[in-house]
């Protein structure tokens, strides 16, 4: 009879592992279906000649299929052709995953993210937790290209995260599990097992910090930073001690989505793969159909495209009157600029134009969001960020490649919250 009790054991383990999983998968009613179609289009509409090639809406894009093929091509063929020299470690991982998402050979980009990652290091041994969040797409990215290779910096990367005590961060920590879970699935056969405790370990604790954050109703987080979790949560060999109700997640995304929540480009681009079943994972896995090389053209407009957009004057301060910062100013410059420039085109022609208007950004799940002007940076300890106002209107999305500028007063404040 022993050989029965064992097969009974093993029957109730295959039952229980196989409903874990089903709550950890999830997918659109076809009732709603159409929602979704209709913020995919949305985001395949910002897909222009003249818009910032963004990687994260063509891996979106790839993921979920895309309508606009010819916007599919035209975004592969800037990300193609575009000097990543200037990229950060996080942009240069996102631009490989997009083109390897579209079934195209992103060259030498792949060693030099490598290079980079192997020379990287935090800035302080506590630095805020989104310093890791372009780091964690580099090490997927690396993962996804060569698991073999990309072992010891994903070790070494794993140990930095461990050490670190900064609080927690959703979308890093997302990014972290999907990047250590790929690394995780692809130890090369005969390595050291201490690589799998040790990638299990980080795992254990980023996935339950997840959780301890999942709402009553399903969001994780906020719901922009729920997509990227329903990924991680639904990819981890680690689980935690809270029980995750994926379809509860879902079905409440699906209402937000309804009442127009999701208009952003970005914040699409952020919970397709999810309403599609797929995550960042699947990047290497994507078809692609053979499109024979040619130039794609978006489809001609009614009225014939202007030659050039005309310059615009933008009258950009940086303000920082907060007590206790060693360093109080208010500068103004007016800077010219493209009409339908983004924050950062003026950012960076201010930039050239005199030191004092020095940025530096941080890489997120949005893009990048500027984290220090004239040498004053933002500090989570401390609770402090620069805000951005178009003329007396906050821009809270803050994402500086992103966000049009469509008022002649741009200013940044110093500020806490």
């Amino acid at each position: 009879m022993a050989w029965f009790t064992l097969y009974l054991l093993n029957l109730l383990w295959a039952v229980a592992g196989t409903s874990t999983q089903t709550q950890r998968s999830c997918s659109v009613p076809p009732a709603q279906q159409p929602l979704v179609n209709g913020i995919q289009v949305l985001m395949e509409s910002s897909v222009t000649s003249s818009a910032f090639p963004n990687p994260s809406i063509l891996i979106a894009m790839n993921l979920a299929g895309a309508y606009n093929v010819e916007a599919q091509k035209l975004l592969t063929y800037k990300l193609m052709a575009s000097d990543t020299a200037d990229l950060t470690i996080g942009q240069l991982a996102l631009t490989i995953m997009a083109l390897t998402s579209s079934c195209r050979d992103p060259g030498n980009k792949v060693s030099v993210l490598q290079r980079q990652m192997e020379n990287w290091a935090p800035s302080s041994p506590n630095a805020q937790a989104s310093t890791f969040y372009g780091p964690s797409l580099a090490v997927l990215a690396l993962c996804q290209k060569n698991s073999e290779t990309t072992l010891p910096i994903a070790a070494r990367f794993a140990k930095i995260l461990l050490a670190n005590s900064s609080p927690f961060n959703m979308d890093t920590g997302a990014m972290v599990t999907l990047a250590l879970t790929c690394m995780y699935n692809k130890i090369p056969v005969g390595s050291e097992e201490g690589y799998r405790s040790l990638f299990s370990q980080v795992l254990k604790d980023v996935v339950e910090n997840i959780s301890m954050r999942i709402k009553d109703n399903g969001i994780i987080g906020n719901i922009y930073s729920t997509g990227l979790a329903m990924q991680a949560l639904s990819v981890t060999p680690e689980h935690s001690h809270k029980e995750w109700n994926c379809q509860k997640t879902m079905d409440t995304i699906l209402k937000e989505i309804e009442q127009g929540k999701f208009h952003n480009p970005m914040s699409i681009a952020q919970i397709l793969p999810s309403l599609k079943g797929k995550t960042y994972l699947d990047v290497p896995y994507v078809s692609c159909i053979p499109d024979h090389e040619v130039q794609p053209s978006l489809p001609s407009q009614t009225n014939p495209p202007a030659t050039s957009s005309p310059n615009i004057t933008i009258t950009y301060t940086i303000n920082n009157q907060l007590r206790g910062v060693e360093l109080q100013f208010n500068y103004t410059i007016n800077v010219s600029v493209k009409a339908g420039s983004v924050l950062l085109i003026v950012l960076e022609e201010a930039q050239r134009r005199s030191s004092k208007f020095k940025f530096e950004t941080t890489m997120t799940s949005w893009g990048p969001v500027v984290s220090s002007i004239n040498n004053i940076a933002e500090n989570v300890h401390h609770k402090t960020f620069w805000q951005f106002l178009s003329g007396k209107t906050p821009l809270n999305e803050g994402v500086a490649d992103y966000i049009p500028v469509n008022h002649e007063h741009i200013t940044a404040n110093f500020t806490q919250y």
